[in-house]
Formats: C-alpha cells, sequence, structure tokens
C-alpha cells in the first residue's frame, strides 16, 4: 500500500494556529463551548487545522508534480496561506474558505485513491467519490468531530460519558437531521407561509428561542414569588443617603449574598450560628466601592451594608483567620479551625446566614443590607425532588463531603432546587407543546422517536427539548451555593474550575433578573451557537462507547484528545449536570440515560481513591490506555496518521530532573500500542486565568503527535544507532518546539516527543551484545564486518 507523506509529518504554520488558539479563548458569544460547559475543550482552530494537514498530502509525496525543493516549498507555502485563513474565528463558517479547504482535501483524497487503485480492499478504502469518516473515541467536548463536518467528513463521536455523548449529538448529529427547516412556533408560521428561507439550523434555533421564553415565563408565574422585589424604605435612604434616587422604588435583585454558619467555638456562645466570611467586601468597582459591617448586638450580630472601602483590615478579610487556619468566631475572636467547622457539617449545624442583596440600579448594581422578609422568603421553597448522587469523599477536587455535603443536592439551596425543578417539568411540556405546534404547522410525523432517527414531528420536539435540557443545566452552573460574588459586580459560576470547592460566602442568583442564571439568558446563548456554528449538512453520529474496545474506528480518520493521567475526573464532574438532564431527557434517550449517575468503573483516569492507591490506579491508567491506543493502531484508515493531543497537568519535581508522570504513562501506552511517533507540535490550548493561577505550572498547551502504525519490518536498532540518530536529528527538532512558542514550564516535557519519534521508528533497540545475538537470529551467520560495528 502506499502512504503518502501529510502536511502534518512536515511542516506546519504553528505561530499563525497558536496565534488563533489563543485568541478564541477568548470569545464567547457563539462559541461552541457556551452551547454547554465541557472540561479541557481543544480550541476549533487548532482541531481545524490538524484534521486538515492530516489529509492533504505532504508536496514532497508529490514528486511528478512538484519535482523539486523550490516547488515544493512555494506548494507548502501556498497550502500555509490557505491554513492561516481556514483557522480565522471570522472564518469559521465563511463558505469561500471551507470550500477551498474541502477541495484541498478531495484532491489528496483522489490522488491517494489513484495510486492505490490495486489495494485488494479498494473498492471498500478508496473510493474516489467519497472521502473517508472521521472518528474521535475519546469526543469529550466536541470540538474535533464538529471540525471534521465542517471540513466535509461523516463525523462519528464517541464517549463513555453519557454527558459528553449529549454534546456531541447536539453539535453533529441533531442540526444536520433539520437543517433549513422553518420553526414551528406561533410567531414564526408567517415566515413559514411567506418562504422564509433558514439557513443551516437557524429554523431549529428560533423555536429553541421562543420556548425558552415561555420556560422563563411560565416557570416565574408557578416561584416567582419567591424572589421578590426589594422596596428601598424611607429609613434605609436615612442610613444610606446614596440610595435617595430610589426612594419608594421597587428594585429587581440580581443576587442575594449568603455566609455559611456554624456554632461558636466558644462555650460562651454556643448557641450562637457565627458566620464564614472570607471577606466582607462586596465591590472593588471604582465610584461603586461597598462593604459589609457586621454589628454586634448583644449575643447577636446583624450585617449592614456600607458604602465605600473598610479601613479595617478585619473587615477586608472577613472572619477568615489566615490560609489553613480556617475562622474565627465573630463574637469572641475565638478560633475556628477547619477541624470544629468539618464536625459541625458532619453534624449538620452548617446553615446559612443573608449577609447582602444585590438588586439592579439605573445601570449599576447596588447593594442593599439583608431583610427579614428576603430572609424568610427564602426559606419557602419546598422542592419536590432532589438529586440523590454521592460526590467522590476522597477526592482533591472535591471538597463538600469533607464539611457534611455528601451528595450532588447538598450543593442547592431549598429555592434553587425547587426552580431547577421546575425548569426540569417545564422541559417536558415545552416538548409536548412542541410537538402539538410542529402537527398544526403539517409537519410530517410517523412518531419514530429521535433515538431511533425519526425526523418527524416527535422526533423535532425531542430535538427542541435537549437544547432546552441544556439550557437548564447551564443554569445549574450558576445556580448553586457553589456561587462565588466577585468583587466586580459579577456572580462567577460553579465551575470556575475543574473542581467542586467549598464556598463559603456564596452568591444565589435571581434566575428571573435577566442576569447570570436567567433560564431564557441560558437559552439564548444556546440559540446563538444553533445558528452561528450548526451550518453542516451531512449528518453525524454520536453514541456511547468504552475506546477500549470499540470498532467505530475502523476505517476512519482519526484525531483523538485522550484523558489527562489524573488531571480532570470528568465523570465525577459530570453528575452535577447528569442527574438534571436525565430527570429532563430520559424519555428522550432511554438507553443513554439508563443509569443513576454517570459510568465510572471503566473511566480511563489514574484516580487512586478508586482504583485503591496510586500504584493500582497508574497500571490501570497504562493498561486501559494501551488498549485503547492498540485498538486505534489496528483499525485506523491506512492512508492517514493519527493525530493525539496531550496536555501537560504540571512539572513534578524529582532528583533525576524535572518529568510528567501523566506524560511519560501515556508515552508508554503509545510506544506498545504499535505506534511510530512521525511529528509531534506544541499547539497553545489552555487558558490562564486567575481562578487556575496565571503562572502557575498548569495545563498550558498540547502536544499533537502524529502517529503512524508502526511497520511489522520496522528495523531493529543498537543504542549507539540510537543515540548517533538522535543527535543528529533532535537539535532542529527542538528548535521547532522552541519556534512555537511552547510554554517554558511545558518544554521539558514537550521535548520528549521528537526524542519518541527517533525512538519509535525502531522495533527494539538493543544493547550491542544483545542486539548482535538478535541479529544472529533473525539473520544467520552476520558477515565479519557487521559483527565487527555491531561490537
Amino acid at each position: 500500500m502506499t502512504q503518502a507523506k501529510k502536511l502534518i509529518e512536515v511542516a506546519l504554520p504553528l505561530d499563525a494556529i497558536n496565534r488563533a488558539a489563543a485568541r478564541e479563548k477568548s470569545i464567547r458569544h457563539g462559541h461552541p463551548s457556551t452551547l454547554h460547559l465541557w472540561w479541557a475543550r481543544r480550541p476549533l482552530a487548532a482541531a481545524r487545522a490538524v484534521i486538515f494537514a492530516q489529509m492533504v498530502d505532504d508536496p514532497s509525496a508529490c514528486p511528478e508534480e512538484f519535482p523539486t525543493p523550490t516547488e515544493q516549498d512555494r506548494e507548502r507555502e501556498r497550502l500555509f496561506r490557505l491554513i492561516e485563513e481556514l483557522v480565522l474565528w471570522e472564518n469559521t463558517t465563511n463558505e469561500d474558505v471551507l470550500r477551498r479547504a474541502r477541495e484541498e482535501i478531495r484532491r489528496s483524497w483522489r490522488r491517494g485513491c489513484e495510486s492505490n487503485a490495486d489495494h485488494p480492499r479498494a473498492a471498500e478504502l478508496f473510493d474516489p467519490d467519497r472521502l473517508p469518516a472521521f472518528h474521535d473515541p475519546f469526543a469529550g467536548g466536541g470540538a474535533l468531530p464538529l471540525e471534521a463536518q465542517r471540513l466535509g467528513l461523516e463525523a462519528h463521536a464517541s464517549d463513555l460519558n453519557p454527558v459528553a455523548v449529549l454534546i456531541n449529538k447536539a453539535m453533529i448529529e441533531i442540526p444536520p437531521k433539520f437543517a433549513g427547516r422553518p420553526p414551528v412556533n406561533p410567531d414564526s408560521r408567517g415566515d413559514m407561509a411567506s418562504g422564509t428561507g433558514w439557513r443551516g439550523a437557524s429554523g431549529l434555533a428560533a423555536d429553541v428561542r421562543y420556548y425558552g421564553r415561555w420556560m422563563r415565563d411560565e416557570a416565574e408565574r408557578r416561584i416567582g414569588h419567591l424572589y421578590p422585589k426589594v422596596a428601598v424604605t424611607a429609613e434605609m435612604v436615612r442610613e444610606r443617603p446614596d440610595l435617595a434616587p430610589y426612594a419608594g422604588r421597587e428594585l429587581t435583585v440580581i443576587a442575594w449574598l449568603w455566609a455559611r454558619t456554624v456554632k461558636s467555638p466558644n462555650p460562651a456562645f454556643a448557641d450562637v450560628d457565627v458566620p464564614l466570611v472570607s471577606t466582607f467586601v462586596l465591590s472593588t468597582k471604582k465610584g461603586r466601592e461597598a462593604y459589609v459591617e457586621p454589628v454586634i448586638e448583644g449575643r447577636g450580630y446583624r450585617f449592614v451594608v456600607r458604602v465605600g472601602l473598610p479601613d479595617d483590615a478585619d473587615v477586608r478579610k472577613g472572619t477568615s483567620a489566615g490560609k489553613r487556619r480556617g475562622f474565627r468566631c465573630l463574637m469572641s475572636g475565638v478560633p475556628a479551625p477547619y477541624e470544629h467547622i468539618r464536625q459541625e457539617g458532619k453534624a449538620g449545624r452548617m446553615a446559612e446566614r443573608l449577609m447582602a442583596i444585590v438588586a439592579q440600579g439605573d445601570g449599576h448594581r447596588v447593594y442593599l443590607s439583608p431583610t427579614e422578609e428576603h430572609s424568610a422568603t427564602a426559606l419557602q421553597a419546598k422542592p419536590t425532588w432532589k438529586p440523590n448522587c454521592e460526590l467522590p469523599k476522597k477526592h482533591r477536587n472535591f471538597q463538600g463531603p469533607v464539611y457534611g455535603m455528601d451528595n450532588v443536592g447538598d450543593l442547592f439551596t431549598e429555592r434553587q432546587l425547587e426552580a431547577l425543578c421546575t425548569f426540569s417539568q417545564l422541559v417536558g411540556e415545552a416538548l409536548r407543546r412542541v410537538q402539538e405546534d410542529a402537527t398544526a404547522a403539517d409537519v410530517a410525523d410517523d412518531e419514530t422517536q429521535l433515538d431511533s432517527g425519526g425526523r418527524g414531528a416527535t422526533a423535532y420536539a425531542e430535538a427542541v427539548a435537549v437544547y432546552l435540557a441544556f439550557a437548564q443545566s447551564k443554569a445549574c452552573d450558576r445556580n448553586s451555593s457553589l456561587c462565588r460574588w466577585e468583587g466586580r459586580d459579577k456572580l462567577v459560576g460553579t465551575f470556575g474550575r475543574q473542581a467542586l470547592p467549598m464556598v463559603w460566602d456564596f452568591a444565589e442568583t435571581n434566575p428571573f433578573a435577566g442576569a447570570g442564571g436567567d433560564i431564557f439568558g441560558t437559552a439564548k446563548s444556546v440559540c446563538e451557537v444553533i445558528e452561528k456554528q450548526f451550518t453542516q449538512t451531512i449528518v453525524g453520529v454520536g453514541s456511547q462507547a468504552n475506546a477500549v474496545d470499540q470498532t467505530t474506528s475502523r476505517g476512519k480518520l482519526i484525531s483523538t484528545d485522550p484523558p489527562y493521567y489524573d488531571n480532570v475526573a470528568y465523570a465525577d464532574l459530570s453528575d452535577f449536570f447528569y442527574v438534571w438532564l436525565r430527570r429532563s431527557l430520559r424519555s428522550v434517550y432511554p438507553a443513554l440515560f439508563s443509569t443513576l449517575v454517570v459510568p465510572k468503573a471503566d473511566e480511563l483516569i489514574a484516580s487512586p481513591y478508586r482504583h485503591g492507591g496510586k500504584e493500582s490506579a497508574e497500571a490501570f491508567f497504562l493498561d486501559g490506555m494501551r488498549r485503547a491506543l492498540g485498538n486505534l493502531a489496528e483499525h485506523a484508515h491506512e492512508s492517514f496518521p493519527v493525530t493525539l493531543y496531550y496536555a501537560f497537568k504540571q512539572a513534578e519535581s524529582k532528583r533525576e530532573g524535572l518529568s510528567s508522570t501523566g506524560w511519560e504513562t501515556f508515552l508508554d501506552a503509545v510506544i506498545h500500542s504499535g505506534f511510530a511517533v512521525s511529528g509531534t507540535w506544541p499547539v497553545r490550548t489552555e487558558l490562564r486565568n486567575k481562578l487556575l493561577g496565571i503562572g502557575a505550572n498548569i495545563l498550558a498547551s498540547s502536544i499533537v503527535l502524529v502517529c503512524r502504525r508502526r511497520s511489522e519490518e520496522a528495523p531493529l536498532a543498537t543504542r549507539r544507532e540510537f543515540v548517533a540518530a538522535l543527535k543528529a536529528e533532535l537539535p532542529s527538532a527542538l528548535a521547532t518546539l522552541q519556534s512555537g512558542n511552547i510554554a517554558p514550564v511545558d518544554l521539558a516535557q514537550a521535548a520528549i516527543g521528537p526524542g519518541m519519534a527517533v525512538y519509535t521508528r525502531y522495533a527494539k533497540v538493543f544493547l550491542r551484545r544483545a542486539v548482535v545475538k538478535r541479529r544472529r537470529q533473525r539473520c544467520g551467520q552476520l558477515p565479519s564486518e557487521m559483527l565487527r560495528a555491531a561490537a
């Protein structure tokens, strides 16, 4: 079989790709990442460039067309210019640029079909009129399958995690099924009659927007009384003259700010619930500064909001006693160490107290002191259902169980639970409304469900329900007791990082205020993605499968982003969303939501708490990754290399220098799976922000490993031969890495890649005597000069 060398195995315009990937991380509106939260997504720019370069021939593989190095360089530069256009965010759905990229892919494909016309499986593998399909067996957030589909390939995405599967269905499977269809809601039927064009999935987006608004309005009608406005009274104005413009008015509450409380550790105040507050400062925005002043009255206290910034350093740091030291009793100053707080939490004595109210003023936020009415109203909530899903009890990224919050349901206030239950119920009611409206709009219905391949009124209604459930699920991120209020006047959602940490003073948003967490706001953000990104007509497939033994990869182009050793506990984190998605969509995807929680036993990460220790967890990861990559090496389409993304968690200090356990283990799996590395490229794929810690040793770059199945005829080598090849090739390879602006923290680990490219081309590397013996066994008596050279 003829294997043409692909562009990605020779050269890439790395600077342009990295610039586009870095810029994309700051784009929010309409970006596929805003469809639903997922951890460690790949930038679309990098995914698009890698898949394109994976399929297009390098000019050196076409000597008939480009016989000289000069002509090859000129053609390579032309392809680079196309990639530089292709990776720009503005060109994500630019049909002219995408058309030219698809033409290049088809040109290389037809060339490959011609050169492999005599292949025994040519009719199956080399049909010039049909591009090979694409598969990502660790699909996660779906960036790679989406970009493959955008480049004209039939995309297949599989994952063990049902939340990831649903995201991929919503990206590559559902939109093409209903592409070009007009919406069915009553407000849009005039457009249907007039023949108004609906490009891509814009009709679907219009319906999600319409029924999302209906859900929001209906929810407010049912539970709006739990979210009252706040009246600015004359007494409040006397205490705070800055409130004079709002005298006599009722302001919409944006959020209620609560402090968790425990019984005082001081026996003299054992009956007092003292607050655990990291800071009393509410806003540091210039001209709008505000803080909470705790006022002690006898054996109790109350909170009062003041304008400006406090002079007292203790007010700035709340009741915190310092890093790792816990808090202090507000009444007596006695330390309240974390051990005391843990005991209180596990005994069920942790509560919360309203600390401040954030309202919408005239163009800015207004901070108000808490009122008895608003505290009492929050207690009126009576949710009909609560998630029953245990959180990991021995994982560094899940702190709730340490304080008695053992269950996902414990992460929400009663009022939040009632709101989310209401939204979940309304998803089902909206589904029935869509089906009725679709029938009224003369949409044919064969009553086949979406999960069974349906495209009629029933399936369409279920499709709309999927995106409405996403809107509800996204609202969960802003409607838990792990949300924080940032001093720059905004709420930070639950997943500021890839963990469920403890938040002591939390923000409870108003889901009807038009701010973060508003159900219609999340529906609108979902619609932006559907409208702007999903213009494809080739129907993809999202499925649930274990990468270790899946068969979808057979004969397909493969690009994938495997899990990173122990960095992200995807399954445990996903339970936060899964319990709500299951409640809303179990009737739509019964097989996908057949389990009570996300499957975890086969999740391919090195999790010590799950496997009984660090060594057994590493062994599990290594064995599973070897099998999964071996599966890919066996089944991938023979004409194309496989691309694997690997990002570094952090550098670990050892006596021999810097290393990364995850990176070493992953490379071990690559070697033993039967792959040979034919290229390595550092791609800037991770966003640094304050929550993750700017300048810290954290995920910053991904190394894209370009792999082909190692030939059964791969040569043997002595250590001397290997070292000689390494010395000859490594300097230029390292220069390529450095020119890609790879982060210094990652360079030590990334430099392993080019070395692996040399190492993995050999079947084995032996010590001198061993290789002499092995060569004799394979070749008989070696000529004397070869024996002398080997010695």
